[in-house]
């Protein structure tokens, strides 16, 4: 069904020279909110990203449906022209290159805001400004800079969390940043220089943890080896060698649990009264939880916690998600292409805005699919497309 009304980013137009993760998720959320987002690819082959190997074999398929594709060689002075007439109509440029290269191919703050002084420019770098601004950094780098991998591992062996939480965060908080440039170019008229970092995102995410160091006095410890917050938070073995994650972190999910479970010779005992009480009874009661979670199978188990509403989980796999019933309900799972040629599941945009559709309007691009498209709607005639092309500045692709 067409979207009753426009989407909420329709008539904005983004012009994304971004590879890998961070830039692209902030150019992929911005598409999927409706904006018109050009993704400019180094020509004639693309995004080095569409080629990664290995566990990153589906990053550029993951981040960039939604998008054209605009091919262009910008170590050529006709390339960046041709980049150069497509800022002059541009609400957002986003960048996520090393610090420096921007400049290097003409397309650097400085150079396209006298091209259009309303453009809202969002460099995606490791480090905001400060001494560590010219460094290089990657996703798993600040995780080890900034505490997460030493807080995620066991204790002596720190571990990266088990997906690129920093890039898909940096590039969201890239996008609050652009919403407010654009809200003040609203009353200025003026666009502005925008920056969000992979170090000082993961340095957000230590929140928690520094707060917590400055009222105990103590230092935090990874959380494998974490003092616990709640009696019950912890994964079981069922009875038929599956897991399950249960929560009781409250007085009512503690006593419908009791109650359910035959426990009821605590129900008096001042030792569970409390969450912290019981949280000192720890020792005591993780193995009677576990022996009780033993008992029965892993589904029958998930129907019990659900009935006594409790908090609980299926400990899953990512290839879990395919058929999960929560995420396959109202299309929330988008069929996009792979590289392959094959479909497969992918989830939408996590939020619900009124009743706009946040769905699937263009597949991940083909390198320069819609070159010719986007440069002749910024004013590039036919003759001059073909000389572009001739001299190696573009590439035209596939539609």
């Amino acid at each position: 069904m067409a979207e009753a009304t426009p989407l909420p980013l329709a008539g904005v137009r983004v012009l994304e020279f971004c590879q890998t993760i961070m830039g692209p998720t902030a150019g992929m959320l911005m598409a999927d909110l409706g904006a018109d987002v050009i993704k400019i690819e180094p020509a004639p082959d693309g995004d080095k990203t569409r080629r990664l190997p290995g566990f990153a074999a589906g990053f550029f398929a993951g981040f960039n449906r939604n998008k054209r594709s605009v091919a262009l060689n910008l170590k050529s002075s006709e390339g960046q022209a041709a980049a150069h007439k497509l800022v002059e109509t541009a609400d957002v440029v986003i960048e996520n290159y090393a610090p420096g290269t921007m400049a290097k191919l003409g397309c650097d703050y400085e150079t396209l805001k006298a091209v259009n002084p309303r453009m809202v420019f969002c460099a995606l770098k490791g480090f905001l400004s400060g001494p560590y601004e010219h460094r290089l950094a990657l996703d798993e780098v600040v995780q080890f800079m900034a505490g997460m991998a030493y807080m995620t591992g066991l204790p002596g062996r720190p571990l990266r969390a088990g997906a690129s939480v920093i890039d898909i965060m940096g590039g969201t908080y890239a996008v609050i940043g652009i919403m407010c440039a654009l809200k003040e170019r609203e009353a200025s008229g003026e666009g502005q220089h925008v920056q969000s970092a992979l170090f000082e995102s993961t340095a957000f995410l230590m929140t928690q943890h520094l707060a917590g160091e400055a009222i105990t006095g103590t230092e935090t410890p990874p959380m494998p080896a974490r003092v616990g917050a709640w009696a019950v938070y912890e994964p079981f073995e069922t009875k038929d060698g599956r897991h399950v994650f249960l929560g009781l972190t409250s007085d009512n999910h503690w006593n419908r649990f009791r109650d359910k479970f035959g426990l009821d010779h605590l129900k008096d005992d001042p030792n569970y009264a409390s969450n912290e009480a019981r949280v000192a009874m720890r020792p005591v009661t993780l193995p009677m939880i576990a022996a009780i979670m033993k008992q029965y199978d892993h589904d029958e188990i998930l129907a019990l916690l659900e009935a006594i509403e409790v908090p609980f989980s299926p400990v899953a796999k990512p290839s879990d998600l395919f058929d999960d019933p929560q995420l396959n309900t109202g299309d929330r799972m988008l069929n996009v292409r792979m590289p392959t040629g094959t479909m497969t599941k992918l989830p939408r945009l996590p939020i619900e805005v009124g009743k706009h559709d946040f769905g699937l309007r263009r597949q991940p691009p083909e390198p320069g699919q819609h070159t010719a498209e986007a440069l002749m709607e910024a004013g590039i005639t036919a003759e001059e497309l073909a000389s572009l092309v001739e001299c190696g500045a573009v590439k035209l692709g596939s539609v």
